[in-house]
């Protein structure tokens, strides 16, 4: 630490953030709930709900915090799914993302907007948005395909 408390590095320090992949079921449909984003980076694109962690909060805690502050949703089951990585994926800098899935019950789909995020909404997975942000199309297609292996719900 430097002399007025802050953490200085000679190197440059990678960016961690936290995903949730959310989905429900309606009827024999499959929907994922995303966001779009209100402000740039990719401000008009849509995204999965997430953000920076805290320096001293939980991964779990903050997927949590995140979904509940940009959609409303709360106590949703969710599971760390994988991390995605790969450099450039945030115009900003190095950035890390670990992805949590989870599938929502009816009671817990009413979502809403709030934070940084302009609009949530619950797309039917096989009449996905195009403009994603970042490389969600890529972490998107992994948790459809992890989701279509699991055989704990049926369409």
């Amino acid at each position: 630490m430097d002399k007025k408390g802050k953490y200085v590095y000679d190197w440059p320090r990678p960016m961690v953030s936290v995903d949730a992949a959310v989905f429900a079921l309606s009827g024999k449909r499959v929907k994922l709930l995303l966001i779009k984003r209100g402000n740039e980076p990719f401000k008009g694109q849509w995204a999965l709900p997430g953000g920076f962690i805290g320096i001293d909060e939980e991964l779990k805690d903050a997927v949590a915090r995140e979904l509940k502050e940009e959609t409303g949703l709360s106590n949703v089951p969710l599971e760390q799914m994988r991390t995605f990585g790969n450099v450039g994926r945030d115009p900003r800098g190095r950035q890390i993302t670990i992805v949590f899935m989870g599938i929502a019950e009816k009671k817990q789909t009413k979502a809403k907007a709030g934070d940084d995020a302009a609009k949530a909404r619950w797309f039917d997975i096989e009449k996905l948005p195009k403009n994603f942000a970042f490389d969600h199309n890529k972490v998107v297609a992994f948790a459809i395909r992890k989701l279509k292996r699991k055989r704990t719900y049926q369409l």
